[in-house]
């Protein structure tokens, strides 16, 4: 059985991309909230904009990893 290194590297560089994008969404996700709460606690309003920025980064997130899960699991295929 060969091993081809080159693949492994590829498939290594994408899951760690892929996974710090995923992090990195998530976060900017969790700013939202942060910006909806703040803005809420200051002046008794709202930021919509926070709360945009955050359901769209975590259906974002969802999305990714439904994703996944479809290429994991062989009977959705």
């Amino acid at each position: 059985m060969s091993l081809d290194w080159n693949a492994l590297g590829q498939v290594t560089a994408v899951s760690i991309g892929v996974t710090v994008a995923v992090v990195v969404v998530f976060a900017l996700g969790v700013l939202g909230l942060a910006r909806f709460e703040g803005a809420r606690e200051d002046g008794g309003g709202t930021s919509s904009i926070g709360l945009a920025q955050a359901g769209l980064c975590f259906l974002a997130c969802a999305a990714v990893v439904a994703y996944g899960i479809y290429l994991i699991v062989p009977q959705f295929h």
